[in-house]
């Protein structure tokens, strides 16, 4: 793996979504309250004259805006977010899939010779592009488990999607999920910016809160060309 530290001269691509008071990520979930617990006038109470503060107040289902799943998401004895390695999350070299011209809704193999061992493996279809429309939640593109399990075969250390989802929504049963996190195989949903990105060469980051006890969490994903 290469540890070269990031310099002035690399090229950062933010692919996270802004998490915005009352926007929907997910349709069934709760919207985001972002307010003040302490406004900047009511700090000036606690402060010497011309100090004030702004102490902001975040209420939030885990599953808002660009998020990781760790496999405790999907099963009880998974590792959670807190015993996340950081090497499975930081500076993992990137392999974009390009899938905006798919025959269909389901993405189920890899493109010939494809080399994602080691790799953060991110699906660029194009679907960001609805962000924050109904048509986001209507017909989205996703993998299927052929894909997933050929993903753990190739030894991909983690999985993104610029998609509502990386499984299909028409039943309950969320195979991929099921494949990749019972590998031990992190996902990162609702990725956007991916045009940005070369097919190899980026090195990606999707870091989350180190929190116990939870399987999911926003993150600010981005990658670092040199």
């Amino acid at each position: 793996m290469d540890d070269t530290p990031a310099t002035a001269s690399a090229r950062l691509f933010d692919l996270s979504h802004t998490i915005e008071h009352g926007m929907i990520t997910y349709k069934g979930l709760p919207a985001p309250i972002v307010c003040d617990y302490l406004s900047r006038a009511q700090s000036r109470a606690h402060y010497a004259p011309g100090t004030e503060f702004q102490i902001g107040k975040l209420e939030m289902v885990a599953n808002t805006g660009t998020y990781i799943d760790s496999p405790f998401h999907r099963y009880a004895d998974g590792i959670d977010l807190a015993e996340l390695p950081i090497e499975s999350l930081a500076n993992l070299p990137c392999v974009v899939i390009r899938a905006t011209a798919r025959p269909g809704r389901a993405l189920d193999v890899l493109p010939p010779g494809a080399d994602v061992r080691g790799a953060a493996v991110l699906f660029h279809t194009g679907w960001s592009a609805h962000w924050r429309t109904d048509q986001y939640f209507e017909g989205h593109p996703y993998l299927t488990r052929t894909l997933a399990e050929e993903l753990v075969e190739r030894g991909a250390s983690l999985v993104g999607i610029d998609s509502l989802n990386i499984d299909s929504t028409d039943d309950g049963a969320r195979p991929v999920h099921t494949v990749l996190l019972g590998a031990g195989i992190p996902i990162v949903e609702h990725l956007c910016n991916l045009e940005a990105l070369p097919e190899r060469g980026a090195r990606f980051y999707a870091v989350p809160v180190k929190v116990k006890g939870m399987g999911t969490f926003p993150v600010r994903a981005f990658a670092r060309l040199p």
